[in-house]
């Protein structure tokens, strides 16, 4: 029997170190971070609070803003890294994307959409016709990583620069009482640098994404069938002048694949067609532009799909082209089923006689 080798390479398809010593390794650096929020919390509850800065509230602030902020990251990040890696000890891949997370506990359950009973793989609709449309029967929602993204740096800009704002307090407060802490001083440096960048990129996204307006697009019925023609309107808000604005009906393949000890995803749009494009658009203010148009699903196109690792996904793409701003792209999903959708209720086995 070979010995577990610390270091291993990749022959091929294959690999020559331990998975035991990989997970091992692992929970041994997560273990490592909940010793280093232990120990940390513990020298500053040990060491309390200097006697020249005692009677400062904002002193006392600041203590126990690091007292709980780092030591609870560390503590929080290790232990929860810690679990994970006992939980899959010896344990194969197979076995831990079968076994049930803590999150599928607390779903509720709901009834079962007919499309998701009668084909596995296609995926429901649910959540795409819960909202209705101010003129046809659906208004679609946005899928778009703008929001996200914006939202992301909205909230690293707002933590950063609450945690430069009290560290200035406090040197503030050090420089009143005639002291100077250069190495706190010298820490803001940085930190101002990295909290009004982070600011500045958060205004001009949150400018770029207001500037142009909203847009919105409702369709007469949903889910689709190939063959089928459906009424869309597209409604673009905003102010100012488009020199374009486009919809397209899209068909995108999404696969997940672990390249090492990396999750990868690749998305390749395998179908594309232009609905239709409006040049030179002018919106006034308060009013938005719309426009009816007909979407048309190929007879021989592919239904939706999505398992764990592959996925065929339908969508609806607004790109525009403002004068003096950026431009834009805008994703609607869509759910397409098969051509031919029989219940099972419906289904009859015919036995000869």
């Amino acid at each position: 029997m070979r010995l577990p080798r610390f270091l291993g390479k990749k022959r091929g398809n294959r690999r020559t170190g331990s998975q035991a010593w990989g997970s091992f390794g692992e929970a041994l650096f997560y273990a490592a971070l909940v010793a280093a929020g232990l120990a940390f919390a513990a020298l500053l509850c040990a060491g309390g609070v200097d006697a020249d800065t005692a009677g400062s509230p904002w002193a006392r602030w600041w203590l126990w803003l690091f007292t709980l902020l780092i030591p609870g990251a560390l503590l929080a990040f290790g232990g929860a890294g810690l679990a994970r890696s006992i939980r899959a000890w010896g344990k194969s891949e197979e076995r831990r994307a079968a076994a049930e997370g803590i999150g599928e506990l607390f779903d509720t359950p709901g009834p079962d959409a007919a499309p998701a009973a009668d084909l596995p793989g296609v995926p429901t609709c649910e959540d795409l016709v819960n909202s209705p449309g101010t003129i046809l029967r659906y208004r679609l929602p946005l899928e778009s990583p703008e929001g996200w993204t914006l939202l992301g740096i909205g909230l690293f800009a707002a933590l950063w620069n609450t945690v430069l704002a009290v560290l200035a307090v406090n040197a503030g407060v050090d420089l009143w009482s005639g002291r100077v802490e250069w190495v706190l001083l010298a820490l803001l440096v940085p930190f101002l640098a990295v909290g009004a960048g982070g600011a500045a990129v958060f205004v001009r996204r949150f400018v770029l994404a207001t500037a142009v307006g909203t847009t919105q697009l409702e369709i007469s019925d949903h889910p689709l069938l190939p063959g089928g023609r459906y009424d869309v309107l597209l409604a673009q808000g905003g102010a100012g002048a488009l020199e374009s604005l486009d919809l397209a009906l899209e068909m995108e393949e999404v696969a997940s694949f672990r390249q090492g000890t990396d999750t990868r995803t690749e998305r390749v749009v395998v179908w594309r067609e232009r609905v239709k494009e409006w040049k030179e658009v002018e919106i006034a203010p308060g009013v938005r532009f719309e426009a009816h148009v007909t979407i048309t699903i190929p007879d021989d196109a592919m239904h939706s799909f999505a398992t764990e690792h592959n996925a065929v996904r339908w969508r609806a793409v607004v790109c525009g082209r403002p004068e003096r701003w950026p431009a834009f792209e805008r994703v609607f999903p869509l759910v397409v089923c098969p051509g031919r959708i029989v219940s099972a209720a419906a289904r009859a086995v015919e036995v000869p006689a």
